[in-house]
């Protein structure tokens, strides 16, 4: 099960803010994968987002972003060209370097799969790169906007329409086009390369797989999409290539070392419990202790996604787990024969004057206080002495102690080391 991606962004080839998302699995890191979408595509087409899942269930973790103009990125399209998107993918495994780790796995679809091509020799840390109907040669790109290559030649730019939607293109994309040889950069990719294709393709043709797999080395395979379309429109035949490129990618970027944890920049150990924000809702939080990630937000009705539990069910849920450990400690211990321990833990808040546990000091202030209640349920063939022991016990948990007592609570800004 995958968590919710993390937005994040980093700057393009041409200055501009790139839109990202960084989807993580559950569990731990075991590599990270960078994606590269279609001509005038966006990160968040269906085939994007379900090879990223499946790929997360692997436990790989998969960068998408959006190319410079295109949806969520800043930056103007008609100024684009595939030397500027390569050098967007460029910044892209750089930023997982700085950040997280180098991606081991390239994937591309379309022109998104020249592009990873093309780029791959320049990320040395990839092990293995898959694309999803890539031509073999880029001009191909052309063929969307045939009618208009003449205006564009003529009058250095044209409006064309693609996918329904307006785009310019300038003269400077196509002089750009001619200057890549994608056959050449694939016969020496040097790393295990995966081409799928659908025969029936009206967009990019079979014969263009043909050509990438003749130039490439072995490593190589080549797996059919079937009568998928070229964008993979339908959920199944994206799960499909999905299953099949995580499946494939596998034995080739995933060692017997976990990756770096995600951690809060390049170069930090990752001490302690780590929150950052997703971007996604007011108050989503990615938590990461050690090699484990959970979610933190707050119900629907305090404005919150309800996509995890809040702060304070979490510390709950820290008394109620300290509780049970606490117990099982202690009755393995004295040999007790205890079968199951359950613990409900619920708080709220009360004024002091209304707690009746509280010292008279405490109940005659004004301020609001935290009451944590537990409903312990033991399970086992012992008396009620043994039973009102194992109760008392809990008492000495920990956390707590760490409730009850007094904590100190140090805030640093990591941008220097002094305590604030």
């Amino acid at each position: 099960m995958a968590v919710r991606p993390i937005k994040l962004g980093f700057e393009g080839a041409m200055g501009a803010s790139l839109a990202a998302r960084l989807d993580l699995p559950a569990g731990p890191v075991l590599a990270y994968a960078l994606f590269a979408h279609c001509f005038t595509c966006t990160k968040d087409l269906t085939a994007t987002r379900k090879i990223a899942q499946a790929l997360n269930e692997q436990g790989v973790a998969v960068l998408r972003f959006d190319f410079t103009g295109l949806g969520g990125s800043g930056g103007d399209f008609a100024s684009t060209n595939f030397t500027s998107n390569l050098e967007d993918l460029r910044r892209a495994a750089q930023y997982l370097r700085d950040e997280f780790e180098a991606p081991k796995l390239l994937i591309g679809h379309s022109l998104g799969g020249a592009a990873v091509l093309a780029v791959a020799a320049d990320i040395p840390e990839a092990t293995a790169v898959a694309t999803i109907a890539a031509p073999a040669d880029v001009e191909h790109v052309t063929e969307n906007f045939a009618s208009k290559l003449a205006e564009i030649n003529e009058a250095g730019h044209a409006e064309v329409s693609l996918s329904g939607r307006p785009f310019v293109i300038k003269k400077q994309f196509l002089d750009d086009l001619a200057a890549h040889n994608i056959e050449q950069s694939v016969s020496q990719l040097h790393k295990a390369l995966l081409v799928m294709h659908a025969p029936m393709d009206q967009t990019v043709g079979i014969e263009n797989a043909t050509r990438i797999f003749t130039a490439a080395k072995h490593p190589k395979s080549y797996v059919s999409l079937d009568k998928a379309d070229h964008l993979l429109r339908d959920p199944d035949d994206a799960a499909y290539a999905a299953r099949v490129i995580a499946a494939w990618a596998r034995p080739y970027i995933v060692g017997a070392q976990p990756a770096k944890p995600l951690v809060p920049g390049a170069g930090e150990a990752n001490e302690g419990v780590f929150a950052r924000e997703t971007g996604l809702g007011k108050f989503q939080t990615m938590l990461v202790a050690g090699k484990h990630r959970m979610m933190a937000d707050e119900p629907e009705s305090a404005g919150g996604l309800d996509s995890g539990p809040s702060p304070y069910e979490y510390l709950a849920s820290a008394l109620g787990a300290c509780t049970s450990m606490t117990i099982r400690m202690y009755a393995d211990r004295k040999q007790i024969p205890l079968d199951g321990i359950s613990v409900k833990v619920t708080h709220q808040k009360i004024h002091a004057s209304d707690c009746a546990d509280c010292s008279e000091g405490v109940r005659q202030s004004n301020a609001k206080i935290d009451r944590f209640e537990r409903e312990i349920t033991l399970h086992g063939d012992f008396g009620d002495d043994i039973r009102t022991r194992l109760i008392e016990i809990a008492n000495k948990c920990p956390v707590h102690r760490t409730l009850e007592g007094s904590s100190m609570i140090v805030t640093r800004d990591s941008r220097d080391s002094r305590d604030r």
